[in-house]
């Protein structure tokens, strides 16, 4: 079993320049929630990771993603980033097979918010906005969304206050917030939270939770759950094992099954 592939070994890779705009295609013709997009058959060298995954997810939709540990779930998301190399199968978004695109074009759509969140060390305004695009009241409305603003503005120089390295001057709860406020600023098409609340106290959850319902309300969002209580109000939810989907269907509907896995790990989690 591969426990999301060695998580933190993703950060190091060594990855590839991505390949080029599709031929025909418009320039600069991003990935975006703007169509549907598939997951197709995905696989990863020298072992499978994840087999013959076929997902259809719509425009804005929250998707739950579940399963025991090693059953694939975060290879899922990861292979979005090309972290994964993919011998066979691969991942259309906006009906662009995304290893057309240069990383660059294809990252600069989409956020992921880890468990651990990282932030770098600089000012604020640098880790909400590394490309120094946008303005003050961007930012502002950005930390007002993620609950930070009283946070910031109680700070010596404010949105050009220090960070630590890894961001060890706030909480982790802070950190995760901080992350959630970058990925708004990026107005990232999708969002992906890799078992985002695994470490952070419940009053946190509720805001990431909030936010993601609300300002992230016409983006797609991927939620790797640790806790299937967060996924419950979900579009759709996928249960995973050992890299194959075994269920995939509204929430719900899953509850309403006597023999639905995803039920017993409600059940479970009560």
């Amino acid at each position: 079993e591969v426990t999301a592939v060695h998580r933190r070994q993703q950060h190091r890779l060594s990855l590839p320049d991505g390949g080029q705009p599709l031929a025909g295609s418009p320039h600069g013709n991003d990935p975006s929630a703007a169509q549907p997009f598939k997951v197709l058959i995905l696989s990863a060298p020298r072992f499978p990771v994840l087999k013959n995954v076929n997902a259809h997810l719509s425009p804005g939709q929250k998707v739950g993603i579940c399963g025991r540990t090693g059953s694939g779930k975060s290879s899922f998301s990861l292979c979005y980033f090309s972290v994964l190399f993919r011998p066979t199968g691969r991942i259309v978004i906006d009906n662009i097979d995304i290893s057309k695109l240069p990383l660059q074009t294809l990252r600069s759509r989409l956020s992921i918010i880890l468990q651990d969140p990282f932030l770098f060390s600089g000012t604020i305004r640098f880790n909400l906005d590394p490309e120094m695009k946008a303005t003050d009241e961007m930012l502002w409305e950005a930390l007002d969304i993620a609950q930070l603003k009283p946070v910031v503005k109680s700070l010596p120089g404010g949105l050009d206050a220090m960070v630590t390295e890894g961001g060890e001057n706030f909480s982790q709860g802070q950190r995760q917030l901080f992350c959630l406020a970058r990925a708004f600023v990026r107005k990232s098409s999708i969002l992906i939270m890799d078992e985002a609340t695994a470490s952070i106290d419940m009053a946190t959850e509720s805001i990431l939770q909030k936010v993601v319902m609300t300002a992230f309300a016409d983006r797609t969002v991927v939620t790797i759950a640790h806790r299937v209580h967060t996924i419950l109000n979900a579009d759709l939810v996928i249960v995973m094992k050992r890299g194959v989907i075994l269920e995939y269907d509204r929430p719900q509907a899953l509850l309403e099954k006597e023999d639905s896995i995803f039920a017993s790990f409600v059940r479970a989690d009560k």
